[in-house]
């Protein structure tokens, strides 16, 4: 069966987004700098259909964070376009190409039929709960690994549940105050950690599901 996979960027304080999330600021005021150590990297430019950039100890990261992914799973906040029933004219953050180029499966309340991009990424959109998220994601993806997209809320409903089966949270030295925590609301879920690494502006530590 294939494993459910998410790389995220965390605060030393413990924040995924900061305060004051919106349409305007997703990841919530200076959420954006959390990923100052991802978006130099030419892992990250290429996916985002740009030359040039670094090369470090983080590039690794960068690449596995789609790479082997047969689909991907994410919350309605990442997919954007505000709360409430769709505006049919809303296609995500991402252009006519988004980065996935395999099915992605939205988390939310408002039902909207399946919308379909350029570059393989369609985005289907799931009303039923995580769990069957998770085997709409599993059965497109075949035989390669679903990467779970986040945010927070999603992040900890998965861990909750137990079916998180590998969790990267890239740690980055800044304070955001307030705004989404990873690590609330999860039970008695248990992580074990089997990678810590170094790299410029970041700790990448990794753990699987216990």
């Amino acid at each position: 069966m294939s494993k459910l996979k998410l790389t995220i960027t965390m605060s030393i304080d413990g924040y995924v987004a900061g305060p004051d999330q919106s349409p305007e600021q997703p990841l919530g005021a200076g959420g954006e700098n959390l990923h100052d150590w991802l978006v130099p990297l030419k892992a990250f430019r290429e996916s985002h259909g740009h030359e040039g950039g670094e090369v470090n100890a983080s590039t690794p990261f960068a690449e596995g964070i789609l790479a082997g992914a047969g689909a991907t799973i994410m919350g309605r906040n990442m997919f954007g376009g505000g709360p409430g029933p769709w505006e049919e004219s809303w296609r995500g953050w991402w252009g006519d190409d988004p980065p996935y180029h395999h099915p992605v499966f939205v988390l939310t309340h408002h039902p909207r039929g399946p919308v379909e991009m350029d570059g393989g990424t369609t985005f289907y959109f799931v009303t039923d709960g995580i769990e069957s998220a998770l085997d709409q994601a599993r059965a497109a993806a075949g035989d390669k690994d679903v990467s779970l997209g986040g945010g927070a809320s999603v992040a900890q409903q998965y861990l909750a549940a137990g079916l998180l089966d590998e969790l990267v949270v890239s740690v980055v030295p800044r304070l955001l105050g307030g705004g989404a925590r990873l690590f609330e609301n999860l039970g008695d879920a248990r992580l074990e950690q089997v990678e810590s690494v170094e790299a410029p502006g970041v700790t990448h530590i990794r753990y699987v599901r216990a």
